[in-house]
C-alpha cells in the first residue's frame, strides 16, 4: 500500500512539474501579444513610462470645493503617513535660507513671502566664503533674522481633498501620482481615421477570402486528377509540379512583376489574387488525402451511374473536410499576412488598394511618436487570423491524426 501511495505521489509531482513548466513557457510566449494588446489601450504618456507596466493607467483626479476643475491626485507624506493629496498649485518658487554665520541651520520659505533686508532699493549684502550674498528678512520663532539664499527650487501646493486647509509643499516632479487602471478603446477609431485602416481591412478580407476559395477549388480539382485519373505522364507532371515548391519566392518576383506589367494588373487587387489561387502544396495535400479514400467506394458510385463531378462533390469533398480546413487555415494566414508582394505590386500612394500590411508600414512612420496607435493597428491585423486559427485548430488536429492513422 505504501509503495502504491508513493508511486501515485511521484506521478502527481511529475505531472505538476510538467504542467508548471509548460504554463511558464506558454506565458513567456503569450507575453508579447498580451503586452501589445494592453499597450494599444494606453495613452502615449503611459506608453513611454519607465519602467513599463502591463495594464494601462491614467492619472487620477478629484473634485475639490472651491476649484472649478478636477485636481490631480498625488501621494504625499503627511504626519509620517502616505496619503492622497490634490495638487492645487504648481511652480511655486521656494528657497532655502540660512544665517551667514551658520549655513547648516537652514530653513525653507516661499520666495513670495520673504522681503529683502533693507528694502528693494537698498538691499543689504554680506560676504560669505569670499562671495557677496544678498540678505533677506526671515521670520523665525517670532523674530526677524537676516539670512542668505542658499538655493531655490519650485514646488507644488498639495491640499487634503477632505480638508483643504491642510497643505503640504513638495516637489511635483518627484511626487508619485495616483493612477487608476483605465482603457482607451478610442485608440482603435483614431488609428482607423489616421490611416484609413477600414479600407485596408476590407481589401485584405476580400483578397484573403478569394485566395482561400481559389486555392481550395484548384487544389481539390488538381488533387483529384492526380490521385484518381489516369493519363499519360501523370506522375512525371506531378513531380515537376511539386518541385515548384522548392523555388524561392524571391526568384519569382521579377518575372511575376513583368507578367503583371504585361497584363496591366500592376497597382490592382487582381495581382494579389489571381497569381496565388494555384498552389502545389495544396494540390499535394489533397492528392495525398484522396489516395486514402478506398477505391471500392468510387467504383460503386461509378456502377450506380455517378459522374466524376458527382463523385468528387458527393464523396471526396465531404470526406476531406479536415484536409480542406487545414489548407484553408494555412492559406488564410499566408494571404492575410502577405507583405513583400503587395509592397512590390501596389504603389505606396495608392491607399485605395492598400492591404493591412502596407497600411501598417505607412502607419509606422506617421505615428512614430504614438506607439499605442501603431500597436492598435497591429492588433487589428493580428486578431482576425488568430481567431481563424483557433476555430480551425480542431480540424487541423483531426487532419493530422487521421492521416497518421491511415498512413
Amino acid at each position: 500500500m505504501n509503495i502504491f501511495k508513493s508511486y501515485h505521489l511521484g506521478t502527481l509531482i511529475r505531472n505538476l512539474a510538467v504542467y508548471a513548466t509548460l504554463t511558464f513557457f506558454a506565458l513567456v510566449m503569450l507575453f508579447p501579444f498580451l503586452y501589445m494588446l494592453t499597450t494599444s489601450f494606453k495613452t502615449p504618456a503611459d506608453t513611454f513610462r519607465y519602467p513599463p507596466r502591463m495594464l494601462p493607467r491614467d492619472p487620477a483626479s478629484i473634485e475639490v470645493a472651491g476649484f472649478d476643475r478636477p485636481l490631480p491626485l498625488y501621494y504625499v507624506t503627511h504626519n509620517g503617513q502616505e496619503r492622497e493629496f490634490a495638487l492645487a498649485q504648481s511652480n511655486l518658487r521656494t528657497g532655502t535660507f540660512a544665517p551667514a554665520d551658520n549655513l547648516q541651520a537652514s530653513v525653507e520659505r516661499m520666495l513670495a513671502d520673504v522681503r529683502p533686508t533693507g528694502g528693494e532699493g537698498s538691499q543689504q549684502t554680506i560676504i560669505v566664503n569670499g562671495k557677496e550674498e544678498k540678505l533677506y528678512d526671515i521670520t523665525l520663532d517670532g523674530q526677524v533674522v537676516p539670512m542668505v539664499l542658499i538655493s531655490q527650487t519650485t514646488v507644488g501646493e498639495f491640499i487634503d481633498p477632505k480638508n483643504p486647509s491642510v497643505k503640504v509643499y513638495q516637489n511635483v516632479r518627484l511626487s508619485t501620482p495616483v493612477e487608476d487602471i483605465t482603457w482607451h478603446p478610442e485608440n482603435y477609431s483614431a488609428v482607423v481615421e489616421l490611416q484609413g485602416l477600414d479600407r485596408a481591412l476590407s481589401n485584405t478580407a476580400l483578397v484573403t477570402i478569394l485566395v482561400v476559395l481559389g486555392q481550395l477549388a484548384t487544389s481539390v480539382i488538381g488533387g483529384y486528377a492526380f490521385a484518381r485519373l489516369k493519363f499519360p505522364g501523370r506522375d512525371s507532371i506531378f513531380v515537376i509540379y511539386l518541385g515548384t515548391i522548392m523555388i524561392p519566392f524571391v526568384m519569382l518576383i521579377v518575372p511575376l512583376y513583368q507578367l503583371m506589367v504585361l497584363i496591366g494588373w500592376t497597382n490592382r487587387l487582381a495581382a494579389l489574387i489571381i497569381p496565388w489561387i494555384f498552389t502545389a502544396y495544396g494540390t499535394f495535400l489533397m492528392r495525398q488525402f484522396f489516395i486514402t479514400v478506398p477505391k471500392e467506394i468510387e467504383e460503386a458510385a461509378v456502377l450506380d451511374g455517378a459522374s466524376r463531378l458527382q463523385i468528387l462533390t458527393k464523396i471526396f469533398i465531404p470526406a476531406s473536410v479536415p484536409a480542406l480546413a487545414t489548407q484553408a487555415t494555412f492559406t488564410f494566414l499566408y494571404a492575410w499576412n502577405s507583405f513583400l508582394w503587395p509592397l512590390v505590386i501596389i504603389n505606396v500612394g495608392n491607399s485605395e488598394n492598400h492591404v493591412l500590411t502596407l497600411a501598417l508600414n505607412v502607419l509606422r512612420g506617421r505615428a512614430s511618436d504614438t506607439p499605442n496607435l501603431i500597436l492598435a493597428g497591429a492588433a487589428i491585423a493580428i486578431i482576425p487570423p488568430l481567431i481563424v486559427f483557433i476555430l480551425g485548430q480542431r480540424f487541423f488536429v483531426e487532419s493530422v491524426t487521421s492521416s497518421g492513422v491511415k498512413g
